[in-house]
């Protein structure tokens, strides 16, 4: 069979596996079944334990359960409220006031989360009902809520980082930092958009509260202290080499668990629900990056991806003309698949494609995670949406109107790590010097 009638039939069945429910995961394989059985007589048992083992039994990837573990942890601990409470009298002055709150707490807790979905309901929870109480614009809560709520996947440590670089083979520690910078960037981004929307809806904005003693802004502020020491000791350890990205982990972890207990939320109902739910999350990742890497190796027995990596390269595209192509491919594939899967889905055949064009994988790593921020924002199946919904009683579709602006703004902040990718680069180049 010719690569291109090839290309078309491995390409229906896995819309047509997609479209059916299967588990992407299980669909990945039977993909991959697929392609070995159409174009190799190659022992399929030997391949597929080989690729499942490798790419499971990763040192690396032990890092994966427990940051999902820390950040479900603290998504049953006090800490919203009380980062609501400390950021509040010092956020005041700014236009927009305390809805700024949900930027910064989100982008707080994303430093010690790592998940989305995470951070937005635990942010969310407290302030919501906070927000609306006070008298602020409900569609601009839920906007910044869901734009910021995916910080958790872009400020280091992250999920969707930790499974990029182990299907990249890069450093999870480059691409750690790699992020921070930029979700800098998107907070700066937010912010900015909020203090020019209250400029343009002043009748919108609740008067500031009464103006509160500096002792007393300070006591309140007190309350963020263990949040932020946890960050200072999982970040610092990384960046100057005390611990590998999975022994933070492991730090994360403790420290979680001993905020929990300073808190009184550790309770063992609690304690049983965070691991049973990190243990779910954490299988069926497991089970999408065993199927991709089966996938993967079909792929390469087919001829597809060098294929395609070799057409793309005779089209003579320029570096900027492939991002921008891959841009509209991510957000198309971010409204019908969430975000890990768009990783390892895409991987073998995109990876390539990067290479050939001289971008460093560490920027694309954060380019592509920017893309599943999008899609966690991006109607039909954007779960920061699903979680908002729940949350507000709102449809999904009066959410997304409200995130949508944040979606513009991921976009622009693409443009501008395009532009200037040293805004990725700097931190990992700092820390590993060529």
């Amino acid at each position: 069979m010719a690569l291109p009638e090839l290309s078309l039939v491995l390409l229906l069945f896995l819309v047509g596996i997609l479209a059916s429910g299967v588990w992407i995961g299980v669909g990945l394989g039977l993909v991959g079944l697929l392609a070995m059985n159409l174009v190799t007589d190659v022992p399929i048992g030997q391949v597929l334990a080989t690729t499942v083992w490798s790419s499971t039994a990763s040192w690396t990837l032990a890092a994966l359960p427990l940051f999902i573990w820390m950040g479900e942890i603290l998504f049953r601990t006090r800490l919203s409220e009380q980062m609501f409470q400390g950021l509040s009298p010092w956020l005041q002055w700014l236009p927009g006031r305390l809805i700024h709150t949900n930027i910064v707490g989100c982008g707080i807790f994303a430093a010690v989360s790592g998940s989305s979905a995470a951070t937005v309901a635990t942010i969310g929870k407290i302030a919501l009902p906070e927000l609306k109480k006070r008298g602020y614009d409900e569609r601009l809560s839920l906007g910044t809520l869901a734009g910021s709520g995916t910080l958790g996947l872009l400020i280091p440590p992250s999920i969707p980082m930790v499974v990029y670089a182990v299907t990249a083979n890069v450093s999870v520690l480059q691409v750690f930092l790699g992020g921070f910078l930029p979700g800098l960037l998107v907070m700066a981004l937010y912010m900015g958009y909020v203090i020019v929307w209250s400029w343009l809806n002043p009748d919108k904005t609740p008067p500031r509260d009464p103006a509160m003693p500096l002792r007393e802004k300070l006591r309140q502020s007190a309350k963020l202290a263990p949040c932020l020491l946890l960050i200072a000791a999982v970040f610092l350890a990384l960046v100057l080499g005390f611990a590998t990205a999975t022994e933070c982990a492991a730090f994360g972890v403790t420290g979680a668990l001993f905020l929990a207990w300073w808190s009184g939320t550790l309770t063992w109902p609690t304690f049983l629900e965070s691991i049973m739910s990190a243990t779910r999350l954490t299988c069926m990742i497991m089970l999408i990056l065993a199927g991709a890497a089966f996938c993967t190796a079909a792929m390469g027995f087919t001829g597809i991806p060098a294929a395609l990596a070799a057409w793309v390269k005779g089209q003579e595209l320029s570096p900027h003309m492939l991002v921008l192509a891959l841009t509209v491919m991510y957000i198309i594939l971010g409204c019908l698949i969430d975000g890990i899967s768009m990783i390892v889905l895409t991987a073998v055949i995109v990876l390539p494609m990067v290479k050939e064009a001289g971008f460093d994988l560490v920027w694309f790593g954060v380019y592509l995670v920017i893309h599943v921020e999008m899609a966690q924002i991006t109607p039909p199946v954007g779960f920061n949406l699903f979680v908002l919904q729940n949350m507000s009683g709102k449809d999904t579709w009066t959410v997304a109107r409200a995130a949508f602006p944040f979606f513009i703004l991921l976009n622009i902040a693409v443009l501008i790590i395009t532009t200037f990718p040293q805004i990725v680069l700097y931190l990992p180049k700092l820390a590993f010097p060529d």
